[in-house]
């Protein structure tokens, strides 16, 4: 699986729109999402190794949701492939998909150092 390079790593027009073209606010949201997303990793890896289907769902749609709002579309399109997963019980390819996933992160934080 790369749906990273099917997808966008920040639709900067998204996020301008997010936050009314304020710089700053860019900055901010985009290191929310990053340190957000983060810990909500830490919680979703352990939910796959427990295989905790429901628990595996519910993250990984709140962490799609939250980087799709501000336009992390590969994050984005990682997380609803480990939601899919998840609700299929396919726990390997949870895993899977979460390696991309910490690449789409740091893919991410790469890109915020742009804003």
């Amino acid at each position: 699986m790369d749906l990273g390079d099917s997808s966008t790593i920040l639709d900067r027009e998204q996020l301008r729109d997010v936050t009314l073209d304020d710089e700053s606010l860019m900055r901010e949201v985009v290191a929310a999402l990053i340190d957000d997303t983060t810990r909500q990793m830490v919680l979703l890896s352990k939910a796959i190794q427990e295989q905790d289907a429901t628990r595996c769902m519910r993250l990984a749609h709140y962490s799609k949701g939250a980087c799709a709002n501000v336009g992390a579309a590969s994050a984005a399109a990682v997380l609803k492939h480990i939601e899919k997963q998840a609700a299929n019980r396919d726990f390997s390819a949870c895993q899977t998909a979460f390696a991309q996933l910490t690449e789409e992160v740091d893919r991410l934080r790469s890109a915020a150092t742009y804003l």
